[in-house]
């Protein structure tokens, strides 16, 4: 992965107007380090957004003001998605997602158009804070402080809480909150992570994808996942999906820009989302270039073999290393295609004129016998590669490779790959 990013960063490195903005997940909290030396090395640095905790960078995932309650909600909704084995029930994710919208209006309205995760958890678990809020948005309605539209939003949210939520009975209405506090937990127990990601207003210094798009800046998650497990799932989901509106909403302001999304270890971030934009985002100039260890992994996040292949078959160049992934091995083939193959067989016949049985050795005594042997030659349909050649014939620092030049796509061969360590050798 880091030979790609070198390039991308390099490319127009030194044209203002033209320089590749970028959205690196790094999950191992290691790949960060990398993109520091990188960056300095073409003069970059001024150019380098890193996300990460107790930085000088704060950032508020919910700060989407152009962006619906409903739509805020849903990126809520996909990122419980990913914690949750099970998604046949969907009834609490689907009423989770409503609860979260009206929460989202509520302090809109309240706190002058800002959410944090530290308010929706008040909201959510505190009935008696829930109650100081509706105080002050009914001093806000008796004053003619609210517009129409909030007016509208705050009937529909009073609504919700007073008729539905809170007359729940208390076994559903905790299987809710437990539901959605699995994500503002994470923001509430840790100070550096409320500091960090629930920060005042006047603080926040990344608000959003614009300018990386079109100034050709670089954004780097900085979190170890086996640390901060959900935490950075949450905040790596909540960028991407943000990294991919802005991207798709380019495509409709005809102000395309290129722009290049790289993760490694993509499968703990995977989303089904993403099968959408990587079948979009060409159009839009956006270069994906993402790592996992098997299709499998894959498959794990997603719980869905069609998101998997929708996934993978927008990846137009591929490059496999060594497997034992049945499930990889198997697509793999399956994308490679077949071919016409010669094919062997050899049989061998005896026959005589005279057969005697023996009462001794109880044989049968063949006398003036002939052997003969045949050989025949056919071709058969088969897989380009076999199995073995997944699991046996690619050696360390080498793979199967099918790529494209984008106009011409090259025919599938092993090739011997140059790791980034030794360049300096």
């Amino acid at each position: 992965m880091y030979p790609f990013t070198e390039q991308l960063l390099k490319y127009n490195s030194k044209n203002l107007n033209k320089k590749i903005g970028m959205l690196i997940l790094d999950v191992k909290g290691n790949y960060s380090e990398q993109i520091r030396e990188y960056t300095t090395k073409y003069n970059l640095t001024n150019d380098l957004i890193t996300i990460e905790l107790n930085s000088n960078i704060f950032y508020n995932p919910l700060h989407k003001p152009n962006l619906k309650p409903q739509v805020l909600a849903n990126r809520l909704k996909t990122i419980l998605l990913l914690f949750s084995e099970n998604n046949s029930e969907s009834y609490w994710l689907d009423k989770g997602e409503q609860i979260l919208t009206e929460a989202i209006k509520l302090c809109r309205l309240y706190n002058n158009n800002y959410v944090t995760f530290l308010e929706l958890h008040k909201l959510i678990t505190m009935p008696d804070y829930y109650k100081e809020k509706i105080v002050i948005l009914r001093n806000l309605f008796v004053k003619c402080k609210l517009s129409k539209k909030q007016i509208y939003e705050l009937n529909e949210s009073l609504n919700f809480f007073q008729k539905e939520f809170i007359n729940l009975d208390e076994r559903t209405k905790n299987i809710l909150i437990s539901e959605i506090t699995r994500i503002t937990n994470v923001f509430v127990s840790d100070y550096d992570v409320m500091s960090t990601f629930c920060s005042p207003i006047d603080k926040l210094n990344f608000k959003g994808f614009q300018d990386v798009i079109y100034k050709g800046k670089i954004v780097v998650l900085n979190m170890n996942i086996a640390e901060y497990r959900i935490l950075s799932q949450i905040i790596a989901t909540y960028l991407k999906l943000d990294f991919q509106t802005e991207i798709m909403q380019s495509l409709a302001k005809h102000k395309q820009h290129t722009t290049a999304f790289i993760c490694d270890e993509y499968d703990k971030f995977a989303s089904k989302t993403d099968a959408e934009f990587f079948s979009l985002s060409r159009e839009a100039k956006c270069i994906n270039i993402i790592s996992t260890q098997s299709y499998s992994s894959l498959k794990t996040t997603l719980k869905d073999d069609s998101y998997v292949k929708v996934i993978v078959q927008n990846l137009v160049n591929k490059i496999w290393f060594r497997t034992d992934d049945m499930f990889t091995i198997e697509e793999a083939q399956k994308q490679l295609g077949k071919e016409e193959k010669n094919r062997t067989s050899k049989s061998i016949s005896e026959s005589a004129k005279e057969t005697k049985f023996s009462y001794i050795t109880n044989t049968l005594n063949s006398q003036n016998s002939n052997i003969s042997e045949t050989f025949s030659t056919y071709t058969q349909n088969d897989f380009r590669f076999d199995t073995n050649f997944f699991t046996q014939n690619l050696e360390t620092f080498t793979a199967l490779t099918f790529l494209s030049n984008g106009n011409l796509i090259y025919k599938p061969s092993k090739l011997n790959m140059i790791p980034y360590f030794k360049n300096n050798l």
